[in-house]
């Protein structure tokens, strides 16, 4: 992923490696393809956010090549039209100035039309004080009537935006990294156990040989997982909301539901009654 948003040959080369990895998901039938943060460019803080005494200084953003991270946004949108595929790629979202940029994923639709940005909301230290400014909502959409969720990188570090999608009833949630980070994978599969959604895990091709791209299903098991081999590459699984699968079944209809009842006070009515501490039956 281009880390240099100045580099216009570099833009114009994320672009289509993104739109030749569309084709590729269309014609395997996806519906929907999913790419990771910055997948357009995840600009570096080294690049972006040094100073000219290498001490860290607020980004000068009208360095970016704005205009060809618009038309690369515009081709990959004209191409999902085409193959009438959702498509959900990261790349960086200008405000109006003096404002600093969101750090977003764009949802465009299988009729090539931007539906819906989620702004990332958690965002690192440097992140923060030298580069972007934070979202503020969850984004829920539906995608051929399963309910999707959206987050970005270091939110998987924070369990209350998994735990919030899970009061949304999403049926999913697509989490796009930009790290080479074990951990945050089983993080991410941790969110598919305990809150039994699918899980799509999508981090860039040269970090897959310590953890390539994949999809959890409910109850956390890795339905598909890209080679761990540092090339582009697509992991391809359904989202059945009716599965017949052992797993899939017993925390859609059992375990899912269990939870929510006795987060909702299931239990409110079968606590001990009076003093527990006076019952001797629980004495050594």
């Amino acid at each position: 992923m281009p880390e240099d948003p100045t580099d216009r040959e570099a833009l114009r080369a994320a672009g289509q490696e993104i739109r030749a990895l569309m084709v590729e998901a269309a014609g395997a039938g996806a519906r929907l393809v999913q790419f990771p943060e910055g997948a357009v460019t995840y600009p570096s803080k080294h690049v972006m956010a040094a100073g000219p005494a290498g001490e860290w200084a607020p980004a000068d953003w009208t360095r970016a090549a704005w205009d060809v991270l618009h038309e690369e946004a515009e081709s990959i949108t004209a191409l999902a039209r085409e193959l009438a595929l959702w498509t959900v790629f990261g790349s960086i979202h200008p405000l109006t100035p003096p404002n600093r940029p969101h750090n977003s994923l764009y949802i465009v639709s299988d009729r090539g039309r931007l539906i819906a940005r989620y702004d990332k909301r958690f965002l690192s230290h440097t992140e923060i004080s030298y580069l972007y400014s934070p979202g503020q909502q969850p984004l829920v959409v539906e995608v051929d009537g399963i309910r999707v969720g959206f987050a970005l990188c270091i939110e998987a570090n924070f369990p209350e935006v998994f735990a919030e999608y899970e009061r949304l009833d999403v049926d999913c949630v697509l989490l796009s990294v930009m790290v080479d980070d074990a951990p945050r994978a089983r993080v991410a599969q941790a969110y598919g156990t305990l809150y039994n959604y699918w899980l799509g895990y999508s981090v860039p091709a040269q970090f897959s040989t310590t953890v390539p791209s994949g999809i959890v299903a409910p109850g956390g098991r890795w339905l598909a997982r890209c080679p761990a081999d540092g090339r582009p590459a697509l992991a391809i699984a359904d989202i059945d909301l009716d599965s017949q699968d052992d797993d899939i079944t017993m925390a859609l209809r059992y375990a899912r539901p269990w939870r929510r009842s006795a987060r909702d006070g299931l239990y409110g009515d079968r606590l001990p009654v009076g003093d527990p501490r006076s019952d001797t039956r629980t004495a050594f």
